[in-house]
Order: C-alpha cells, then structure tokens, then sequence
C-alpha cells in the first residue's frame, strides 16, 4: 500500500453484459497496475432493488466475480471482496445516514430515473432512496483517494465528497475527499438501441456462447429509416453500427461504410460480419471462463481472502471514525 487508493463496485443484479466490461472491466484491469484497488461485490445494493427476492443475489454474486477473473481481474494484484462480508460498511453507513440531509438525496438525479424506468417494482423504500449514502461509505471507508467514474457519474461523487465534508466539519478531518478518476467509456447501445441494461432486457451477456451473441446480433436494430435492402443506410443512424465501431477492424469498417450508404451491402449481411468478429474478440475469455468454472470453490475462496484484507483495513478507519464521535 501507499499509491493512490481506488475503490469501485458492481452490482450482482444479473449477468454482465458487454457495457460492463467496455464501460467498467476494461478500465478495472487498467487501474489494478496503477493503483492500490478494492473492488467489491455490491450485494447489499443490489437490496435497493431486489428486496423483494433475494434468491439470485448469491449466484449472481460468484458469477460476476467469475467473469471479473476471466478478464484478468487478479487478486494478487488488488482486494476483491463481498460488501456482505465486511460489516464495516453497514456501520458506517448507518453514522453517515445520520448526517446526511434528505434534499441531498432526493435531488440524485437517478433517483427519479430509476423510478421511471423501473415502474413494474416499487422502490419507494428507505433504502432506494438513501442508497447514495451507503455508496460513500464504501468509498470512503478505504479513505480511498480516486473514484472512476464517467462524466455522467459525478454528481453521484459529489454527493460522497459532501458527505465526507460534512462529516469532517462536524468531528475531526478523517476521511479525504475522493476525486473523480475520469474514464473515456464507449455509449454501448443494446439490441433495442437503449443503453444495454439487465433491467431492459436488451444485452449481450459476456456468459452467452458463440452462437446466442450470433443469433442476439442478428436481431438488433439497425438504420431505421433503411426499410429495403436496395435502400441506402446511414452508419451514423444504426444501432447495430455501434458495436462495428468497437469489434470491427478499421480496414473492414472503411468497406462497409461507404457500401451501406451506396446499398452495396444489406444489414443481414453487415451483421454477419459483426457477429463473426465479436465472436472472435470474445473466444478467449470464454474458455478461460470455463477453465475457471471448473476448479469448484475458487472463486469462495477469493471472496474470502478479500473480505478478510477489506476488513482488516477497514477496520482501522472505522477505529478513526469511533474516536471522532467520542464514542
């Protein structure tokens, strides 16, 4: 220890899908070579929503932390743990809700977002609502010094760097502000051309084999204003053409491009090409994936290990945190 501190964390709500490994992976395995990194299981949070069935959490929790190491993810070279496991969280959490003004949470800008495109579930809870304060004591519980996020992120940071503020205005200066680490992420637009979510059943899942990514690419939305095949398309305007940009060579892309604006080419065939390269790029993962799922108990193992350094660490800051309130 003694670089710059990063903590990030997933929740265990379904199975991942290609916008959390371009919009969250990928940048994961960066960081874990730059910085001292805990990233953990969000299993409490996946609670906000799930509380009605918590049947899956479990499963979902070791499935996504097997995708997580098939992409490299290494515990060797940074602390991967389960929220759960380390009850620090929740006590934290608890100090921090008693400080923490209602406005502050009600003007999180998901909050009424979620609401809206989650109609089918009532999330008029406690918990839905303060979830933002158990997000800034995950992240300031490691005194952690970075946040990545996206620019559509930073007012959820925000809403951690006040809390902390807060807290330290109103006690003693125990916890650092955490800045935004900034990242470049691909918009990965699902098969119906909303954001790829869980929630929208609209993903291509990192788990899916070879021939459902095939027959899912198959099925998206290209240029809707392309309604016959003698008919030119505009890349720019397709949805499929949003993941060519990120899977297709660029040699390949500077042919298709100009033969779907002159209808040289027809969508059936130009996701074809899609599929066969996204099936390509993702093969490696795949069998390491499968490699992984058959040394039983590996990934328990890991949790394990990491909930107990997580803890460890934790547990020092939480002793500061004890001796601020006098208690």
């Amino acid at each position: 220890m003694g670089r710059n501190r990063v903590v990030s964390g997933m929740r265990p709500t379904g199975k991942l899908h290609l916008g959390h490994f371009h919009g969250v992976l990928d940048n994961w395995l960066k960081l874990q070579e730059e910085y001292d990194c805990f990233f953990f299981a969000a299993d409490w949070h996946s609670l906000t929503t799930e509380y009605a069935d918590t049947s899956a959490i479990r499963e979902n929790t070791r499935d996504m932390v097997l995708d997580w190491l098939a992409f490299g993810l290494d515990p060797a070279k940074c602390v991967i743990f389960e929220q759960s496991m380390v009850p620090h969280h929740a006590e934290l959490s608890l100090i921090l809700g008693m400080i923490t003004p209602v406005s502050w949470l009600e003007r999180n800008p998901t909050y009424k977002e979620m609401q809206e495109n989650l109609e089918q579930r009532d999330l008029s809870t406690f918990g839905f609502l303060g979830y933002p304060v158990l997000m800034a004591a995950d992240i300031i519980l490691y005194k952690a010094t970075r946040v990545p996020v996206g620019h559509d992120q930073i007012p959820h940071l925000e809403i951690t760097r006040e809390i902390a503020r807060r807290f330290n205005h109103l006690y003693s200066p125990v916890f650092p502000e955490p800045e935004a680490l900034l990242t470049e992420t691909p918009k990965l637009l699902g098969l119906d051309g909303r954001k790829m979510s869980k929630s929208y059943g609209n993903s291509i899942y990192l788990s899916d084999d070879a021939e459902t990514t095939r027959k899912k690419v198959m099925s998206m939305v290209t240029d809707t204003d392309r309604v016959r095949r003698a008919d030119p398309g505009e890349p720019d305007h397709c949805v499929a053409f949003n993941l060519h940009r990120i899977y297709v060579p660029q040699d390949k892309l500077d042919e298709i491009m100009p033969a779907c604006r002159s209808a040289a080419i027809g969508c059936v065939e130009c996701k074809k090409i899609l599929a066969e390269f996204m099936v390509e790029r993702l093969a490696p993962f795949r069998e390491k994936r499968q490699e992984l799922a058959a040394k039983p108990g590996l990934v328990d193992e890991i949790l394990e290990e990491g909930s107990r350094r997580a803890s460890e660490e934790s547990g020092k800051i939480l002793a500061e945190v004890r001796a601020a309130l006098k208690f």
